[in-house]
């Protein structure tokens, strides 16, 4: 009961920040992403007797059973696997990723996306990329988007138990459309996306407002997408990443990403596109 998944990170044009479900992982908004080829995370999950607990290797470090990072996560996931599917069994999960990791690039969204269907495939759950989507949720949120490649709509929903929240590919044609991924330091956040939405949601004055324009720009963007529109998509997708950033800055107390280097880059957009790029 063997088996391996490499999984791509997802880059968000129309964010997700903030959770009305923190158990289930259910957004208060729909967003949008764009699958990026490149950068992945390779997982195996090997589901065996021989095994009497289970082990997380990750980038070449086991991690802890009993640490808070196994707790919440890994082993959260793993006890929703068991008991949704009936396995009794401990499990080895071997990890890596070509990226850093917490800087910002999901690497949460390609880890349990590759984490989820490795065990899909492992054992022989036969789930659909919908069913997977729902299941990889309960890991990460973001990580239902990279179950698909291109453009992906993840889709808020509104049942209580989290069955009609899952993500859509939009298309998958845009084949010029490119992401540029400057990576202006290889630390680790020191404020967790987990732990920023739920400061931003409780604390952040301006958060009301993100929530007001999302559907508008959801609208937009999709629309741009399948017109294959760059300066569109391109638009509402600036917007929407200034609208959240100023979410964070807001919230108490500050969550605060950027660096010198991002608002030189920043600033360099800007100076490009009024001299005509």
């Amino acid at each position: 009961m063997k088996a391996s998944s490499i999984s791509p990170i997802n880059i968000a044009l129309i964010k997700y920040w903030g959770k009305r479900d923190q158990d289930l992982i259910l957004p208060y908004n729909n967003s949008i992403s764009m699958t990026v080829d490149g950068l992945h995370v390779h997982t195996t999950v090997d589901f065996d007797n021989k095994y009497t607990e289970d082990i997380f290797i990750l980038n070449g470090r086991e991690v802890e059973r009993g640490s808070g990072e196994y707790k919440k996560y890994i082993g959260r996931f793993l006890n929703i696997v068991r008991e949704k599917y009936n396995v009794d069994l401990k499990v080895k999960i071997v990890s890596n990723g070509n990226f850093p990791a917490s800087a910002g690039l999901a690497s949460s969204a390609s880890g349990f996306s590759a984490l989820s269907t490795a065990i899909n495939s492992a054992l022989n759950l036969n789930l659909d990329k919908k069913e997977l989507s729902v299941l990889t949720r309960q890991g990460s949120g973001s990580s239902t988007r990279s179950i698909y490649g291109g453009f992906v709509e993840w889709k808020k929903g509104g049942m209580a138990d989290g069955s009609d929240s899952y993500a859509e590919q939009i298309v998958n044609d845009w084949h010029d459309f490119r992401m540029v991924i400057c990576v202006t330091t290889k630390k680790e956040k020191k404020v967790k996306s987990r732990v920023g939405m739920a400061q931003s949601v409780s604390t952040s004055p301006m958060y009301d407002g993100w929530l007001l324009s999302i559907e508008n720009d959801i609208e937009i963007t999709i629309k741009g997408i399948r017109e294959k529109n760059f300066s569109i998509v391109g638009k509402i997708a600036e917007e929407n990443c200034l609208k959240m950033h100023a979410v964070m800055m807001t919230t108490k107390p500050s969550i605060i990403y950027w660096n010198d280097v991002t608002v030189k880059i920043i600033q360099s957009i800007i100076d490009w596109r009024e001299n005509g790029l």
